[in-house]
């Protein structure tokens, strides 16, 4: 049999194709996911936690950015307004399988102050609506998405795709890892963030064309929820610019999750950090990251490698995740449990160890986040305390990005490539809209849009 088209993951990404594609009337769809779908995932699995129904976002904080600004490169492709109609379109989707009504960050005198406070101390503060679905609402929005595409799309879960067919440069169809080949007209690959590497393979062998996304590196800053809360109150998550004095390194905030705890991610081996919240229970901190983006010197051009091996190095001393009091950092002296048993922010990581992130990280990259610690004091007092926790390493593994067209199209005729794994987003508002602006491609040379 000859499929119409063939969704590779179960991604925001490829969740939204197919319901877009399901919506347009095209039959015939296919979506294969190499994970366990949602019912089967278990929070914590290292197995699990980025690969499965739902992709990443399972059990993500379930941050829906919809400022155009923010989580990819969309802008590039369409018109401001049009890409604000899209996000809204996709938001409402959401909204429609059960993400909760409230949006944080609307404009306000409160948030206009905010912003010249942020200018007086050196930050920019980036204007972002949100919609926070809750990392324990997320995986009740994606089993009602999954029961709208499951009337009308075929879903395989543990079903992994090995190579991608092109005939006479148009695609042709799928071969699965255990040698079965499936034809099709259309392919939408949306491998997600755990096919990152499968796709940069896929893309080499298909000769499509690529470069080289940077890697932010940094650490999970962990507070009491009293410093961050006039700012949480306003935005839920605030997102600030620092541009660090000694080496103009770009630095920034980057998900932050009031009220949450701070979680381990699992790349490929390695432990990283994360964080997030739940909508209907909090904790007594608030953590984010602290990201420092850094160009490299020529001819060097692996910066995934390079993030790799910071955190390696991390998970080498540490045993893991490692936490460290800024006050015990600025003496020079590591973090004992004896003084963190002390520090009156109480860890929501408890097993992370405790060391001395100066053993990690270049000084280049400390220098940064303190001088960026300490240019939120003026915004938040209480960032600069010695009480405030440190962990490590965050790291925020950015996929080789796939050049396409508005459409999403490849190099290749009638192959797609969408979402976080392909490089084109970095969010799963702008992942979900890239699947619907390839389902909409599709549909339209099918004849059902």
């Amino acid at each position: 049999m000859t499929y119409e088209a063939i969704i590779i993951g179960a991604g925001p990404a490829g969740i939204f194709t197919a319901l877009t594609l399901a919506e347009a009337g095209v039959g015939n769809v296919l979506l294969l996911e190499q994970g366990k779908d949602l019912a089967g995932r278990k929070r914590g699995s290292r197995e699990d936690v980025l690969s499965g129904w739902g992709g990443a976002g399972a059990f993500s904080d379930g941050k829906l950015t919809l400022s155009p600004e923010v989580g990819g490169f969309l802008g590039e492709f369409l018109t401001p307004d049009a890409l604000e109609g899209l996000l809204a379109a996709t938001d409402a989707r959401y909204v429609a399988h059960g993400a909760p009504t409230e949006v944080f960050g609307e404009r306000s005198p409160g948030l206009e102050a905010l912003a010249d406070q942020a200018r007086l101390a050196d930050l920019k503060l980036v204007p972002s609506r949100i919609r926070h679905i809750g990392t324990d609402n997320c995986p009740r929005v994606l089993e009602r998405f999954r029961s709208s595409v499951a009337e009308k799309v075929e879903i395989r879960t543990g079903c992994r795709v090995a190579e991608i067919l092109v005939e006479a440069g148009r695609v042709s169809g799928v071969t699965l890892e255990g040698g079965e080949i499936l034809p099709c007209r259309f392919v939408v690959a949306a491998p997600g963030r755990s096919g990152a590497g499968w796709m940069k393979d896929q893309a080499e062998s298909l000769g499509l064309q690529t470069r080289a996304s940077p890697v932010d590196i940094g650490v999970r800053v962990e507070l009491p929820g009293a410093v961050f809360k006039r700012i949480t109150d306003l935005t839920y998550e605030s997102k600030f610019i620092y541009y660090c004095r000694t080496f103009d390194d770009k630095i920034r905030t980057f998900c932050m999750n009031p009220y949450g705890e701070v979680v381990t991610e699992w790349h490929g081996g390695i432990t990283t950090i994360n964080g997030h919240s739940y909508a209907d229970r909090r904790g007594e901190n608030t953590n984010f990251a602290i990201l420092v983006s850094s160009a490299f010197t020529e001819p060097f051009d692996d910066p995934i490698g390079y993030g790799r091996y910071i955190a390696r190095l991390a998970n080498f001393l540490g045993g893991g995740a490692m936490v460290q009091r800024l006050g015990d950092l600025l003496a020079g002296r590591r973090s004992t449990p004896e003084r963190i048993a002390r520090c009156l922010t109480r860890p929501s990581l408890p097993e992370a160890t405790p060391g001395d992130l100066s053993f990690v990280f270049p000084y280049r990259h400390l220098q940064g986040i303190i001088e960026m610690l300490q240019a939120l004091e003026k915004v938040a007092p209480g960032v600069y305390s010695r009480h405030t926790l440190l962990y490590g390493v965050e790291v925020k593994f950015y996929s080789n990005r796939i050049q396409v067209s508005p459409d999403m199209e490849t190099g290749v005729e009638n192959l797609f490539a969408v979402g976080d794994g392909a490089g084109v987003t970095r969010s799963l508002i702008q992942a979900s809209a890239s699947g619907v602006l390839a389902a909409r491609a599709v549909a339209g040379r099918v004849g059902c849009s």
